[in-house]
């Protein structure tokens, strides 16, 4: 049988084929291709699931949430197109999200980024970039949060803008950016895969306040994060608490 991270990677990858060629129509407008993005990619990796996990439960954006889901010792979190907005723009800081949690735990998992034709999972992570300098902060390129841009501030970091919240976690992955602070609001979907991913590399991935990231809880809103070096955490949860 396939691996869980095999899978993964695999139904990422196609969904973010799928998601490419519903680009290559140039007359459809941004709302609409967004939209029908969404619907796509998540029917098709909903199938394979349905079809290859028949035992597994499953949280996607795009479905309401069944809650016989608690019950479940593995679930799979999917976000079928995480930065609708970017894809519309028909930019590339946009992904596809496939994570697997195993008893509340972000085990298994992939993110793609296809338009930069990358996917990275947790069966193969890449090995880690050194830390810049001047150290680089991901944020929002559309509403900056408050407590990163306080933290870059001390940090003497620079703030690299960047859509999807895959995106950014993948950012660090690949050296092209240090620490992904978030505080402005996220569900499962969008970091249980990047989390997945992260950790599998060495990175250190919590909540804000250190506590670890928990999934499949009744209410999936998870509104936190921090990505980074782990011999950076430390340092950056410190001045996140002195925001107060």
């Amino acid at each position: 049988m396939t691996s869980d991270a095999a899978l993964a990677r695999r139904l990422a990858t196609l969904a973010g084929q799928l998601l490419l060629r519903l680009c290559d129509n140039e007359d459809t407008n941004a709302r609409a291709l967004g939209d029908e993005g969404d619907r796509a990619a998540n029917a098709q990796i909903l199938a394979a699931l349905r079809r290859e996990r028949p035992d597994d439960a499953i949280l996607s954006e795009e479905e309401a949430a069944d809650p016989a889901r608690l019950k479940a010792r593995r679930i799979w979190i999917v976000d079928p197109l995480d930065g609708t907005r970017e894809y519309g723009e028909r930019r590339n800081d946009w992904a596809v999200h496939v994570g697997l949690a195993i008893d509340g735990v972000a085990t298994h998992g992939a993110v793609a980024l296809p338009a930069l034709n990358a996917c990275f999972c947790t069966e193969f992570p890449p090995t880690l970039q050194p830390e810049s300098r001047p150290l680089r902060m991901l944020v929002s390129r559309t509403r900056p949060a408050r407590e990163a841009v306080a933290v870059a501030r001390a940090l003497g970091a620079e703030l690299v803008p960047m859509g999807s919240a895959g995106a950014k976690a993948m950012a660090v992955l690949r050296g092209e950016a240090d620490i992904y602070l978030h505080t402005g609001g996220q569900y499962e979907w969008d970091n249980c895969a990047p989390a997945a991913v992260a950790l599998a590399a060495g990175l250190h991935a919590s909540r804000v306040d250190g506590s670890p990231l928990v999934y499949n809880r009744a209410d999936p809103l998870l509104p936190d994060l921090l990505i980074c070096h782990r011999s950076r955490a430390a340092e950056v949860l410190a001045l996140v608490r002195g925001l107060g």
